[in-house]
């Protein structure tokens, strides 16, 4: 397995350090890899392929290879909208998404597949479980002949949307389109609100084509966002469990780590530098 951090932990969530600087930093902290975030700073729709060519060629520099794409844009523009101008431009921001991704070389970006509810965020629309599945399906349709094209899948990942909340739904809704360009991107710290990560592993299986790694404490039969952990090892989640069910499935890629604690400030290099030692101590305890 190849250690990962993603951007915003060593970048800050508005692209505050330039893409190149945040590469050596995370480099010189010990990961092998960076997930970069689309969206904001240096990586928007506007970003045309030569100053892609040249983020990849200074990454690559860096020594540092790009593990995924991610972005936050799904909670404001949601492919399960049922507002269609909205979902019409997730659908669009998803296809430059999914471009940029193969311009730098990269075979798989995090997509939020759609949203019942955004829970942190009254103002967005409550969509009901129905139509948002519909909707959703509908959308990632529409993008399967970009992924193909660019050869780079669509991982869906599990976040706090109240939809796909199991992973018998989970699977059975990456097996509806029926193409190896959508699969999972699985988190294993988002599903201890309502589950076991090992769990997850062992029946979504081969479909899982990226992780997330961080740590949660479940409270009072839940938890809420102030419950993440800034350490993978404080929290519920069992890595000797997760650990068998991956090497179970014959899991091998990416580990990034996403270790976010509420609205705490980013960068933190610190923390990113102590993760990335308990990343490694983990994969050499467990892997």
């Amino acid at each position: 397995m190849k250690v990962s951090v993603n951007y915003w932990m060593v970048g800050g969530f508005e692209g505050e350090l330039p893409i190149a600087d945040a590469a050596q930093t995370a480099k010189s902290i010990g990961y092998d890899a960076i997930e970069l975030c689309y969206g904001a700073g240096e990586l928007l729709p506007s970003t045309d392929e030569g100053k892609l060519a040249a983020l990849r060629s200074r990454i690559a520099e860096a020594g540092l290879e790009i593990a995924s794409l991610a972005t936050g844009a799904y909670w404001r523009t949601s492919l399960s909208s049922p507002d269609d101008t909205e979902r019409t431009a997730a659908v669009e921001f998803t296809e430059a998404y999914i471009k940029a991704a193969g311009a730098l070389g990269v075979d798989a970006v995090l997509v939020v597949p759609g949203s019942v509810d955004v829970g942190w965020d009254p103002s967005r629309p409550v969509v009901p479980a129905k139509q948002a599945y519909a909707l959703s399906q509908r959308s990632i349709r529409t993008l399967l002949p970009v992924a193909e094209a660019a050869g780079v899948c669509v991982a869906v990942e599990n976040v706090w949307n109240k939809f796909l909340t199991g992973p018998f739904e989970f699977a059975s809704y990456i097996d509806s389109f029926a193409s190896p360009f959508v699969k999972a991107y699985f988190d294993v710290g988002n599903c201890l609100i309502n589950g076991y990560p090992e769990h997850w592993i062992e029946l979504l299986g081969d479909r899982i084509a990226r992780l997330h790694f961080r740590n949660f404490t479940r409270k009072n039969c839940g938890g809420t966002l102030d419950d993440f952990a800034a350490s993978l090892l404080d929290g519920d989640v069992d890595w000797r469990r997760v650990f068998e069910a991956l090497n179970a499935i014959g899991y091998d890629g990416y580990v990034t780590a996403e270790v976010i604690v509420g609205d705490a400030g980013m960068p933190n290099i610190e923390q990113a530098e102590r993760v990335c030692g308990e990343m490694k101590r983990l994969i050499e305890q467990y892997g």
